[in-house]
């Protein structure tokens, strides 16, 4: 049975822990600084194959004895984007499989530097967004004979908004004040270029309803290094509800929070409420040529809250937990195939779904 090392039982690593636990394969650790954490998870999951392990992932002698003492094989990190590449460097000198759900493009550069050369697998960005939708936009691009327009699309967003940023907490903090601060990655004229955040607004209607997207980081993951020169424009943007951007660039750029992002997350954990009454939406738009006339097509799907180990689950917690499971049933289910850094394009669509954990994507 494989001994796993899920790092962190906030929203996300609880429901990682659970659903790998649950599939009767997989013997998790579940580690977190906060010692009650782990086993409130252990006793809502109901699950004899799930440990708990007090555990400071930034300590790193720490991690290294236990994930040696445990014999553990894969870690998978559910922490803020900024303590990844220290696991990294831990899963590397003990020869384990690595996965993470970053979306800070540095920190992908970092792992990729760490994963030279190794047997095991490093695979950063898993989840939604990076993740599933850089599977779904390759499975579309593969269609074509040349590419010309891709656009990537997501939004995680409370089905009833009910304050002036239309908006609530449904996940990491610390990842989207990441996202709304931090340049992002396009390309334009089939060049890799950096844009800048919170720009690039258009609006879209999805089931007669009216959204705005902008410009956010990370979300493209390694993408667009894959298809430099290979598609004229490609582009990743979040989706909101009208009126978010404004006030969001209010805080960020004129009041400069952007700068002070302590103050920032404070302001946004003290004002926005969190939800679990969610929904996640995905969009992808691929155009391009098939015997020389210009085509297009579409993904789309809205995800909402589920029930599963008896416990209703938010859709980001959903989309983002169920995200990392597939990739890490796949990826060891097939050792040889996946070694080194692993992006998310190189994971099938169709085997992603059809995976017990990808299902509730279908």
């Amino acid at each position: 049975m494989h001994q796993v090392l899920v790092l962190g039982a906030g929203k996300i690593g609880s429901l990682i822990a659970c659903l790998l636990s649950e599939s009767g394969d997989y013997e998790v650790h579940l580690g977190d600084r906060r010692a009650d954490e782990p086993q409130r998870v252990r006793d809502s999951c109901h699950t004899d194959k799930m440990r708990v392990a007090p555990l400071d992932a930034t300590d790193r002698e720490a991690l290294r004895q236990y994930a040696q003492s445990q014999k553990i094989s894969t870690v998978i990190s559910a922490l803020p984007y900024y303590c990844n590449p220290l696991v990294a460097e831990v899963a590397r000198d003990l020869n384990l499989n690595y996965f993470d759900l970053t979306e800070d493009v540095q920190v992908t550069h970092q792992v990729k530097t760490v994963a030279q050369g190794a047997r095991t697998a490093f695979v950063p960005q898993c989840g939604l967004a990076p993740g599933f939708i850089s599977i779904a936009a390759n499975e579309l691009m593969q269609r074509f004979e040349s590419l010309d327009t891709v656009k990537m699309r997501v939004g995680a967003l409370p089905v009833n908004p009910n304050n002036r940023l239309k908006y609530s907490l449904t996940w990491s903090t610390d990842g989207l004040i990441n996202e709304y601060g931090n340049f992002c990655e396009a390309i334009e004229n089939g060049q890799l270029v950096k844009v800048l955040p919170l720009e690039g607004y258009e609006t879209i209607t999805v089931d007669g309803l009216l959204y705005e997207a902008f410009n956010t980081s990370g979300g493209l993951g390694t993408l667009a290094e894959t298809y430099a020169g290979k598609v004229r424009r490609l582009n990743y943007k979040t989706l909101r509800y009208p009126g978010h951007c404004e006030k969001i660039q209010l805080l960020m750029n004129e009041l400069r929070l952007n700068e002070d992002r302590a103050t920032l997350k404070r302001v946004l954990e003290h004002s926005v409420p969190k939800t679990t009454q969610d929904v996640v939406l995905i969009y992808v738009a691929v155009t391009g040529h098939r015997r020389a006339e210009l085509y297009e097509e579409n993904y789309v799907k809205k995800i909402y809250p589920k029930t599963i180990a008896g416990k209703t689950w938010s859709a980001i917690q959903v989309t983002t937990a169920c995200g990392m499971c597939a990739v890490v049933d796949l990826v060891i289910a097939d050792p040889k195939r996946y070694t080194g850094f692993v992006t998310q394009e190189s994971i099938s669509f169709s085997a992603f779904l059809s995976n017990r954990f990808g299902k509730y994507y279908a």
